[in-house]
């Protein structure tokens, strides 16, 4: 890898009349993200020019936008996200709910340190003004990134959360929101599935069931997003993904956002997922689904 000759490719690809998408997707799809980094620094001290303007006024609609956050580092690429979710027109639940419960305690962490650098408002803040009710105290309690990562399972401690869960939604009458946040929310991965498989035994059925008949709405989406990615979460990406395909019209945001930030973390699995889950490839998917530039570097980070 020489971040030097990379460079050198992407002003070529940008110089003169007309642009060369080709030569652009070819170059940073084959880098990694510390590795476009390097090539971003190298460009200004080489060519001295700031190569996201460059490719910025060179590029457009949802292909600039893939190209752009394949240039911004992971962090930065979450912080971006969560802004545009809550200061953008109207707010976008299902980037924060996403974001918020996928990420481990330490990506949290660097969100928010990054959020506050970046913006001037913390994270916690802009959430408590922009959301409201339950589902902004779900979105609290995520964004402290506090989770008990350990992976201890108190046996007795399991057999009291799912009697606790069960009581505070299908034995009573009305729901006991903030139990459900707070078991949910701070157990350990372990600890959690142990629990919903003694919550299956009492309740005779499954918590995410549960949740869908005891919540609606954005805290509904919220907690269920919590039990999907503790389970499964290549089988979480994989059905973001789906949806934001089927049907009428496409919900580029999420698709472009989560091809984006799990193309080097986890795609292998979400393709293996998405495959077994829904009988056709991603791949297959977003050939169908997109057109030009951009289904070019979307089936480029999809791989396969």
């Amino acid at each position: 890898f020489s971040a030097e000759q990379e460079a050198q490719a992407l002003r070529k690809a940008m110089k003169g009349f007309g642009t060369d998408e080709d030569a652009i997707i070819e170059t940073l799809t084959k880098l990694n993200v510390s590795q476009r980094q390097q090539v971003l620094i190298t460009y200004k001290s080489t060519i001295g020019r700031d190569l996201i303007d460059d490719l910025k006024s060179e590029l457009s609609g949802n292909f600039e936008r893939v190209i752009i956050g394949l240039m911004t580092p992971t962090t930065m690429y979450d912080v971006h996200e969560l802004r545009r979710a809550l200061k953008g027109a109207g707010t976008d639940e299902g980037c924060l709910i996403e974001i918020l419960a996928s990420r481990t305690n330490a990506e949290i962490r660097h969100i928010n340190e990054n959020y506050k650098l970046q913006y001037g408002s913390t994270l916690e803040e802009d959430i408590v003004s922009d959301t409201s009710s339950m589902f902004r105290r779900v979105l609290v309690s995520l964004a402290t990134g506090n989770r008990d990562e350990g992976t201890f399972v108190d046996e007795a401690l399991a057999q009291q959360d799912a009697q606790a869960l069960y009581e505070a939604g299908e034995k009573r009458w009305g729901t006991d929101e903030v139990q459900f946040m707070s078991i949910l929310c701070t157990r350990n991965r372990s600890h959690l599935l142990r629990v919903f498989d003694v919550y299956r035994g009492i309740a005779n059925k499954d918590i995410t069931d549960s949740i869908k008949s005891e919540m609606s709405g954005d805290l509904e989406d919220a907690l269920l997003a919590v039990v999907k990615c503790l389970r499964n979460k290549p089988a979480y990406f994989a059905e973001r993904l789906y949806k934001s395909m089927k049907g009428l019209g496409t919900d580029d945001s999420t698709l472009i956002r989560v091809m984006v930030s799990r193309a080097e973390i986890d795609m292998l699995y979400i393709r293996r997922e998405f495959l077994a889950m829904y009988g056709k490839s991603l791949h297959s998917f977003i050939k169908g689904d997109c057109s030009g530039d951009y289904r070019k570097v979307l089936l480029r980070l999809c791989g396969g």
